[in-house]
């Protein structure tokens, strides 16, 4: 018994001297479990009772060698490349040319006009125009160009689809240049209308009108936005401000047709072309045609403000001949008894700059307030007399017939 206690022994301590040989050796694990070196002892202990009967128990097995972590160096590792992706618009509303005009073509009417004119011999000679229009509501209002229907005795107006409707006139404006005209019949398609507002100068746009009246349709033409916020001068006293000037191709007959955006929306009204010019063309906005056409629709013309004076635009030569300190303004050519301005002072040869905090550039920027602020309102006249900035209040009056 005493001989298989001693073989024992000696096979425990070989044991140990082979895990103390092992572990000088260093080591690459960072952490070591204590599990498995219990369960040994456990297990050696647990099996062997008899060891405990014969044999000193107080030898305590050696400590487990004590193990350095090894610090790995950091890998170089090349940083993730980060796609640069391009936003692409997916605005469904965006359609192709073709798209467009197919949208907006039912929308779009032929207008022709018949004029009895007294001929040098006293004779009845009728004289015809054309022109487009833009069908508003189903119950037949069309919007055109006031030139287009002015003086007119008989208004005919051509769908679409080849039927024709005599035309009588709701309402005009002859300073912005727009009329509605009114049909009766079924089946129409009204415009779509966008915000003038929204435009951006390179945008595509799309001219569509009867240009020269030829026949078979409207003829339709592409072009950009080249500017924005232009003014052209029609006579010493009227200008129109804030159109959208474009090289779409716009020629006789297309005045009154939409220019409409690559969604088929109606943003100006053909109005204008210059003489000489190479395609330049210009729309009103369809912002402001929507106060004037409002106002027709409602009450048959505009209810605009009225100062009671006769306007005159600056120029160069006139600045200079009354000292005047700035390069724009409305000059008072005169003035109309009994209205606003003669009442509050104002003089013939006073220089209109501003109406309440508006700037006032020229006779359009004088109409476009006054179209915006109704008779009644209250207004405060910033003015130049003689070289000096004056200032004086008046409320706006009807514009008289």
């Amino acid at each position: 018994m005493n001989k298989t206690v001693g073989i024992l022994l000696i096979i425990f301590l070989l044991i140990v001297a082979c895990n103390r040989s092992e572990n000088t050796e260093p080591s690459t694990i960072t952490e070591i479990s204590t599990t498995s070196i219990d369960t040994l002892e456990k297990s050696l202990i647990g099996g062997n009772e008899t060891l405990s009967s014969g044999v000193d128990t107080d030898i305590e097995p050696p400590a487990p060698a004590e193990v350095t972590p090894v610090v790995l160096p950091p890998l170089d590792i090349p940083p993730a490349v980060i796609a640069d992706l391009i936003s692409v618009s997916q605005d469904d509303d965006v359609m192709t040319t073709v798209e467009a005009v197919r949208e907006l073509a039912p929308s779009v009417v032929h207008i022709s006009t018949d004029t009895a004119v007294i001929s040098l011999y006293n004779q009845i000679v009728p004289q015809t125009g054309v022109g487009s229009g833009i069908i508003l509501d189903k119950a037949g209002n069309i919007l055109t160009n006031n030139h287009v229907v002015e003086g007119a005795d008989f208004v005919t107006v051509t769908l679409n689809d080849g039927r024709s409707y005599p035309a009588t006139l709701v309402g005009s404006d002859n300073i912005t240049d727009l009329a509605v005209i009114k049909i009766s019949a079924a089946k129409l398609n009204p415009a779509k209308f966008g915000k003038s507002s929204d435009l951006q100068v390179g945008e595509d746009v799309i001219a569509v009108g009867h240009a020269l009246g030829l026949k078979g349709g409207p003829t339709v033409s592409k072009g950009v936005v080249s500017a924005l916020e232009r003014t052209i001068q029609t006579d010493a006293q009227k200008a129109m401000v804030d159109l959208i000037q474009t090289d779409a191709s716009i020629n006789p007959g297309n005045s009154g047709g939409p220019l409409a955006n690559s969604s088929g929306e109606v943003i100006g009204i053909n109005t204008a072309i210059i003489d000489g010019s190479n395609g330049i063309g210009f729309a009103i906005n369809i912002d402001d045609s929507h106060v004037v056409v409002d106002q027709i629709l409602a009450f048959g013309n505009v209810l605009r403000g009225f100062l009671g004076i006769t306007p005159f635009n600056v120029t160069d030569s006139i600045r200079e001949q009354i000292n005047l300190p700035v390069s724009d303004g409305v000059i008072i050519a005169g003035v109309v008894s009994g209205f606003p301005a003669e009442e509050s002072g104002l003089q013939p040869e006073d220089v209109i700059v501003m109406l309440n905090k508006t700037s006032i550039e020229n006779s359009g920027d004088l109409s476009k307030f006054l179209l915006n602020n109704p008779p009644g309102s209250e207004v405060e006249v910033r003015f130049y007399r003689r070289g000096k900035l004056k200032n004086v209040e008046l409320v706006l009056a009807d514009k008289p017939d």
